[in-house]
């Protein structure tokens, strides 16, 4: 079996906030996909600048654990908008544990 290797992509804006298409380049995907992500609310901009769409550099990320998911894993965008949905609800819960342990 051989070693998967992944492209490095360094992406850094100083006003925090990227285009959909530097958005596209940072991720190393395609502007289309990071539409779909977005008709999928896999993603949400930070905002609008006119009719396109700005997002926060965190977005990043989110991006790549989405491209785990499909490409490592073969799951599906709905899956994958579950995954994400369980995966937030089980951090507030553990956050809302911790409040209450400490009280």
């Amino acid at each position: 079996m051989s070693a998967r290797r992944y492209e490095l992509v360094l992406c850094r804006d100083i006003n925090r906030e990227l285009t959909l298409d530097a958005v596209a380049s940072c991720a190393g995907i395609h502007p289309e996909l990071v539409e779909r992500f977005i008709e999928w609310s896999l993603i949400e901009p930070a905002g609008w600048a006119g009719a396109n769409p700005v997002f926060d550099v965190s977005v990043v990320s989110r991006i790549r654990v989405i491209e785990r998911l499909r490409g490592d894993l073969g799951i599906n965008l709905a899956g994958i908008a579950v995954i994400l949905e369980m995966t937030e609800r089980l951090r507030a819960l553990e956050s809302e544990n911790e409040q209450l342990r400490g009280l």
